[in-house]
């Protein structure tokens, strides 16, 4: 059954915002809610808790999206950890389903949401006009997942150097900026792309 209602459980308030910004254009004819936690430690230790609460009532055109960033982590593991607690809570997830009716999409974000930005140069111009777009062509942000050293601190450098956020890079703000130029199929963000095609099932199933 295809969803008409997405929930999304995110770690931050950054990736709230984007997606506050973003789903309205690309999701115009489904229900969106969206759920902030404080980091993702707050979200990794209420998520089976958060779960087993949506097992009782959860509709059969709902779906739940659980977004965290990879950080350090290893990503199998991540992924691994997530599937149990969505089992523990009995709640199916897209990967245990195998094609079945399913209630539960886990999306690692690698590294971090502005590996998002990196994958979309056009988007970050857009929102920001002093950025020199040859920047992005420089090496080290060739591959958007595969950034060493922090892809926020990475935007931040980028952003600072020409002339905004003087201060330090405001996440919020500049999700709710950049999210507004994003164009899906011009992001060449893997992670993006494959939470982005889960959504698309999600709708299409």
């Amino acid at each position: 059954m295809a969803a008409q209602h997405l929930e999304f459980l995110v770690e931050e308030p950054s990736m709230a915002a984007f997606l506050q910004e973003f789903l309205p254009d690309h999701l115009p004819d489904i229900s969106v809610q969206i759920h902030p936690y404080r980091g993702k430690g707050d979200l990794l230790a209420n998520l089976e808790n958060r779960l087993r609460g949506y097992a009782g009532w959860l509709p059969t055109d709902w779906r739940i999206f659980v977004l965290v960033d990879r950080d350090d982590d290893d990503c199998h593991q991540l992924k691994q950890r997530l599937e149990s607690i969505a089992s523990r809570a009995g709640l199916l997830t897209r990967r245990q389903a195998a094609g079945s009716p399913y209630q539960v999409v886990n999306r690692i974000v690698i590294e971090e949401l502005e590996a998002w930005y990196f994958g979309h140069p056009e988007a970050v111009c857009a929102a920001y006009p002093r950025v020199n777009p040859n920047v992005f062509r420089h090496r080290r942000y060739r591959n958007p997942d595969a950034i060493a050293g922090g892809t926020w601190e990475a935007m931040q450098r980028v952003l600072k150097g020409a002339g905004y956020f003087k201060g330090g890079l405001l996440k919020v703000e500049a999700a709710r900026n950049i999210a507004i130029h994003i164009v899906p199929e011009r992001n060449c963000s893997p992670s993006f792309k494959v939470f982005y095609k889960a959504i698309l099932d999600a709708m299409a199933d």
